[in-house]
């Protein structure tokens, strides 16, 4: 099996959420359930709204719907969206 690259935008539920920490609970979420960070940054969206724009490796053969709904249980997350997927060469 292969390794899957998966590029998410997290959106906060305002301006006011500490992007940072949010950050760190995304990977570390994402760490705990067998994936292996890559690039993580944070990104204007509009009138000082922050987005997460996370990439990390996902093992194949693992289901990504587990993880996909414990990062929109996270405190502070209002949305999530993947922006990419692709096997990993």
């Amino acid at each position: 099996m292969g390794t899957i690259g998966i590029k998410m935008k997290v959106m906060p539920t305002s301006p006011d959420v500490d992007m940072e920490e949010l950050e760190r609970n995304i990977k570390k979420l994402v760490e705990k359930e067998g994936g292996r960070n890559r690039n993580y940054t944070i990104e204007p969206i509009a009138f000082g709204l922050m987005s997460v724009i996370a990439f990390f490796e996902w093992p194949e053969e693992k289901a990504f719907e587990n993880l996909e709904e414990q990062i929109k249980a996270v405190k502070d997350v209002s949305s999530m969206e993947i922006l990419d997927m692709r096997r990993l060469i």
